[in-house]
């Protein structure tokens, strides 16, 4: 039985996205958006072999599984025991061309021979409706059907049709090249084309990181967390999804299974954040368009902490009986029912995320006094619910409080309008947004603050400490020099600090006691630290940090103290957004670099 876990590479093109494990075995694709039936589920399978699509190598003795450099196209060559050898190269293709960006809903493989005489069987497995096997539904020439309805995919190919349908060894003795997507005729030459699509798709990939601006220190680790969030962005409509899964638990049995193939608005906030950081400042527009969209058809109503891809979608929470669960933790969750949860850091997010439109010179299209007055109803919103009680960012069920980390966003919020304002020459909207966010910054520092913890706390007037008051100084309510602010940090790495990982907290919550560290976390104590001078710790942590990636660079959402082992959703875009923004800070100038001699 092969054990599923997260040393998994996320090849993908903007509407779809796939994961692949090192033995080029696709386990994990949503058909045909982020948030669709996954076609292939092994990943949540349980110990049943169904839900993918691999290249079995007969008597296989070694695999070594990559990215081609600065892409998302990954390549995976196996050898057998006689020395036989094949490379399997996957992605999805995306180029451009006519004027505009191709990215069809399409996976596509390309099996080579390399050495000697390999033999595989090719096994096509695909599941609907959530884990129900498809079933192969008709052949043609060079296709196979599966499935039924909407839900019908087409797998197209050269190679023997027969061998496919039965799992059958045979040996390879020139590339083989299949592709995966809609129930359609393929036209032309099969090789041709998708030898052209993986050349395109390479030079795309390569212009695009080509594009962005890095620091001297952590090149490929930025590149590849770039890379990785540019993939999480729904280019249709402009939404980026929280993670690329749902229910992989934060811990094994822990029940913390949850849907992150939606959009959050906060975690898009930190992925637009860390993507401008480094020039790739399209998203930001494109995510600027998709909150424009919700915001104008709202009807002043408050705003949601998470949308669909599709805003319009619902996100009604329900359980996938025919799925066991990754590692068999079930349930396997589709929907989130935090869309019913108020969440007032939300506000806050959307001011923060627009604020580069208004002071970034790159931009085509800058803000103006109509974007500006269209951010200013969520400003009020965020004045009226800023010492409300919430769900809070880490999303409670069960409770409701006046969450620092919220009111201190939507502070901000409130803040960065006045600071827009200015900007554009408005000096009485200027006036009017200080004196909104000066009435919620002095209740929120007294209420806040706890004297007996000598910390910021979770709540107003509660004593539990929370690694979201790691960002208090990054959002300007303090200064970094304040010692309030430097005795949190301290109380924070007394009681959350877990074998260099950073704890959210370790309150009791609705699902017990939390039992992993949350990898975000991490890197918000090591940009405190360094904002508080300790710069070599702040370095090292972060070197420690890139040791738990896996083997493609990839991280999840949490990660065991203890073990040491990825959990969580996968691949995260808090927890790559996080190692950019802190690698950024951290590096070394281009002027400052080490020269030999």
């Amino acid at each position: 039985m092969m054990r599923t876990d997260l040393d998994l590479a996320l090849i993908g093109n903007c509407r779809v996205s796939a994961l692949v494990n090192p033995q080029a075995r696709l386990v994990w694709w949503c058909y045909p958006r982020f948030d669709s039936d996954p076609v292939f589920c092994r990943l949540l399978s349980g110990d049943e072999e169904k839900g993918f699509f691999d290249v079995a190598l007969a008597d296989m003795a070694d695999s070594n599984s990559s990215y081609a450099r600065n892409s998302a196209v990954v390549e995976t060559v196996m050898t057998d025991a006689k020395g036989g050898a094949i490379r399997v190269t996957d992605f999805a293709p995306r180029f451009k061309g006519f004027g505009r960006v191709t990215r069809p809903p399409q996976l596509m493989r390309i099996v080579e021979p390399i050495s000697g005489m390999p033999r595989i069987a090719i096994r096509m497995r695909p599941c609907n409706e959530y884990g129900k096997p498809a079933g192969h539904a008709s052949s043609g020439s060079n296709h196979i059907t599966y499935g039924k309805g909407s839900s019908t995919i087409r797998l197209t190919t050269d190679a023997p049709l027969s061998y496919i349908e039965s799992e059958t060894e045979f040996a390879v003795t020139r590339p083989l090249h299949f592709v995966l997507g809609a129930d359609e005729p393929f036209h032309g030459s099969l090789e041709d084309a998708c030898n052209d699509a993986r050349k395109r798709t390479g030079e795309y990939w390569a212009d695009w990181v080509r594009g962005l601006s890095i620091s001297y220190d952590w090149q490929d680790a930025i590149i590849r967390a770039a890379i990785t969030l540019k993939l999480s962005n729904f280019e249709e409509t402009g939404g980026v999804i929280a993670a690329h899964t749902t229910s992989v638990p934060e811990a094994a049995g822990s029940g913390r299974n949850w849907d992150y193939r939606y959009c959050w608005i906060r975690d898009a906030y930190f992925v637009v954040k860390a993507l401008n950081r480094i020039g790739a400042t399209r998203t930001m527009e494109d995510f600027i368009s998709f909150i424009l969209n919700i915001v104008s058809n709202s009807r002043g109503e408050d705003l949601r902490p998470v949308y669909g891809i599709v805003p319009s979608d619902p996100l009604d929470e329900r359980v996938a009986e025919n799925l066991a669960g990754y590692r068999g933790n079930a349930p396997v969750r589709v929907g989130n029912a935090a869309v019913h949860q108020e969440q007032f850091d939300t506000y806050g997010s959307i001011v923060l995320s627009a604020l580069p439109m208004f002071f970034d010179r790159r931009l085509p299209r800058m803000g103006d006094s109509a974007l500006f007055q269209f951010l200013e109803p969520i400003g009020e919103k965020a004045r009226e619910r800023a010492l409300q009680p919430d769900a809070g960012i880490w999303e409670y069920r069960g409770r409701k409080r006046v969450h620092t980390h919220s009111a201190a966003m939507c502070w901000a919020g409130c803040n960065r309008l006045a600071a827009i304002a200015e900007h554009l020459g408005l000096g009485e909207r200027a006036a009017h947004w200080d004196a909104q966010a000066d009435a919620i910054k002095k209740p929120l520092l007294e209420r806040a603050w706890n004297e007996k913890r000598q910390a910021f706390t979770v709540a107003f007037d509660s004593e539990d400490l929370d690694a979201s008051c790691l960002l208090l100084a990054e959002l300007g309510l303090v200064e970094a020099a304040d010692p309030r602010f430097a005795k949190t940090v301290q109380a924070i790495e007394s009681e959350l600090f877990r074998q260099n990982n950073v704890m959210r907290y370790v309150a009791e919550d609705d699902f017990g006691l939390p039992e992993t560290a949350f990898l975000i976390c991490r890197f918000w104590l090591i940009d405190a630290w360094w904002s508080l001078g300790r710069r070599e710790e702040a370095r090292d942590l972060f070197v420690d940090a890139l040791r738990h990636r896996n083997r493609y660079g990839l991280l999840s959402e949490d990660l065991h103290p203890e073990t040491g082992a990825l959990w969580g959703n996968f691949p995260q875009t808090y927890s790559m957004a996080g190692l950019i923004l802190s690698a950024m800070r951290l590096s070394r100038s281009w002027e400052d670099r080490y020269w030999r001699g």
